[in-house]
């Protein structure tokens, strides 16, 4: 029993650092909402701190899961899956897998909207990404993409990185994500 709870346990600090990441937080912004400091947050995302309930209730209020998400909780018997929306960034951001660890895939949807000035971003792991609608623009390092319907890129995240609309319409894509760099590969038939 004690080996299953240590399990538990070794599995919320990934489950948080992805919720983090998803939500496009910094430790800071995430340490001043919850009044947790930064250096605890740290050592709960990378398993050197246990988690508790008096640091787990503030992180699930400021990234608006229930508390049984960040756990890792058993499902009760009901087959359905219950996905929550993560609203970021004027997206929404759908979490589709839930076990925590390994590779995370999320649809994210960008609505109509005005174009975003780009501000990329740098974090440790590895990025796939497959547009299902519209145009996504990407900007990878000194690269200024669009990615069309269909299309897909596969990134080192520690690369500057940012990705909004193309043009005003909304874009819809799916995103595999490994916060340990791990490498999706994409197989075809050659043409």
């Amino acid at each position: 029993m004690d080996e299953q709870l240590d399990d538990v346990l070794a599995a919320v600090g990934p489950r948080l650092r992805a919720l983090r990441l998803a939500r496009d937080i910094t430790l800071s912004a995430l340490a001043e909402a919850t009044g947790i400091s930064v250096s605890t947050l740290s050592r709960l995302e990378s398993g050197q701190r246990r988690p508790n309930l008096e640091l787990l209730l503030p992180l699930a209020k400021a990234h608006q899961v229930p508390l049984d998400e960040l756990v890792g909780a058993p499902a009760t018997g009901d087959p359905r899956v219950h996905l929550r929306p993560i609203k970021a960034r004027g997206m929404t951001i759908i979490p589709l897998t839930r076990k925590p660890g390994g590779i995370q895939a999320y649809k994210h949807i960008l609505p109509a909207g005005p174009l975003e000035e780009p501000s990329p971003k740098v974090h440790e792991g590895y990025e796939w990404l497959y547009v299902l609608n519209g145009k996504l623009r990407m900007i990878l390092g000194s690269q200024d993409l669009v990615l069309r319907a269909g299309e897909a890129a596969e990134f080192d995240t520690r690369v500057p990185h940012w990705f909004g609309r193309a043009d005003g319409k909304p874009v819809e894509f799916l995103s595999l994500f490994g916060t340990q760099g791990e490498r999706m590969h994409v197989r075809a038939k050659p043409a």
